[in-house]
């Protein structure tokens, strides 16, 4: 299996240090953690005793999917070995080189009743630093088999993360090796996607997923956004309208924003419809804000694909419903990965936002990371004037598969 992967020296190493009773890999993106991580998980999984469960964990069945079994299914890494990885869609256990692997999900803490009564004589984490901390301790209670291990890949969080703090940083006390990567410790990059990964992540995420550091959110979070460069007053010629993304408001501001692709390879903020029931000394109920959305759109001649709403606004969703509004979908509101896309969006000049768009254009330089939650381990923005960057998070995240295609200069890369 080895003479079949380019391995650095870091990952071999790692590879044959995997021994503690708590292994974990963390760095940049695309360093190699991820490969030699199950490298090193498949070889366990060959000589873990026969008592005792081994589970794969991830933020959801579909991550693992994605990021553990996928590769581990792929002839071009892992050669013949790769035919010994069995598993269906969708289903809650796969077959690795003949052992009953479970496949749990761990998006929040209920996620930790499904390990109530496991015994366990080996784990494989992904994404480590998302998974909920009473699950993580959870885990490493089950993890009794004499011998059982744990193997955890990551990429850099904020400097007061539990895993950083209360492990990490704690390897000494503890039965526990780590290795950090970076970009150079993977030999299989080609130097042109390297060159490109390391314009295309700024700011926060630069120096967490290219540098490897665990840093503190802190700042402008679209410090790279600038009025001269990315405000126009004129769009071009659109090829579809991808949809109206709405932050739903009451006694806070409602806000939809249009989001085209341009002809051009960008997406634009083509227009606003903002009401601030504060400002204007009125609240409008949902049927007055449906209406009210249909006139906008009415007047700017355009019927988007979809309508993306705050998944919060249930009621507001049931109003769209009543007025026959089609294509009315909640929005994915993962926070981080939306605020990373976006920041990715303004370095490589791929968004722009029309100047008319008054209420975004004026919260973006002022949206900022939160302190307070910042020195608790927590990556969030502070929940003030954000109603315009909320929409526009929903909107470009939530429709990320029908404009990634037609903007290829930015990469869709895997931890």
């Amino acid at each position: 299996m080895l003479d079949s992967l380019p391995l650095s020296r870091k990952q071999i190493r790692s590879i044959a240090d995997a021994t503690a009773r708590i292994n974990i890999w963390h760095g940049a993106i695309r360093s190699g953690k991820t490969i030699a991580s199950l490298v090193a998980f498949l070889i366990a999984v060959a000589a873990a005793p026969s008592s005792g469960l081994i589970v794969i964990v991830g933020r959801s069945l579909q991550t693992i999917e994605r990021n553990v079994l996928d590769p581990l299914q792929d002839a071009s890494l892992f050669g013949p070995i790769a035919a010994h990885v069995v598993h269906t869609r969708g289903a809650t256990t796969a077959t690795i080189l003949g052992r009953t692997v479970h496949l749990i999900g761990a998006a929040d803490s209920r996620a930790e009743g499904r390990l109530r009564g496991l015994t366990a004589c080996l784990a494989y984490v992904d994404e480590a630093t998302l998974i909920p901390r009473g699950f993580w301790n959870q885990l490493l209670g089950r993890l009794s088999v004499p011998g059982a291990r744990l193997m955890a890949t990551t990429n850099p969080d904020n400097p007061g993360h539990w895993l950083r703090k209360d492990f990490l940083n704690r390897a000494g006390a503890l039965d526990l090796r780590s290795w950090q990567f970076t970009l150079d410790d993977n030999p299989a990059l080609d130097p042109a996607y390297v060159a490109a990964l390391r314009a295309e992540y700024v700011g926060l995420w630069h120096r967490r997923f290219i540098l490897g550091h665990w840093v503190q959110s802190e700042g402008a979070i679209y410090e790279m956004f600038d009025t001269e460069k990315h405000v126009v007053t004129e769009l071009p010629s659109m090829t579809r309208w991808l949809c109206d993304a709405i932050d739903y408001g009451t006694v806070n501001p409602f806000v939809s924003l249009l989001i085209g692709l341009g002809a051009d390879g960008r997406l634009y903020v083509a227009s606003e419809y903002r009401h601030d029931s504060r400002t204007a000394r009125r609240q409008l109920t949902d049927a007055e804000y449906s209406a009210a959305r249909r006139r906008w759109l009415a007047t700017a001649g355009v019927r988007p694909e979809w309508t993306i709403v705050d998944p919060s606004a249930s009621s507001f969703i049931e109003q769209l419903h009543r007025d026959q509004v089609s294509s009315v979908m909640p929005a994915d509101n993962t926070v981080l990965d939306g605020i990373r896309t976006i920041a990715s969006l303004f370095a490589a000049d791929k968004l722009r936002i029309h100047r008319s768009c008054t209420g975004l254009i004026d919260e973006l330089p002022g949206y900022s990371w939160d302190d307070e939650k910042a020195e608790k381990g927590e990556d969030a923005p502070i929940k003030l004037d954000d109603h315009s960057c909320d929409a526009l998070r929903y909107g470009v995240r939530t429709t990320e598969a029908l404009w990634r295609p037609h903007i290829p200069t930015l990469l869709e890369v895997a931890a």
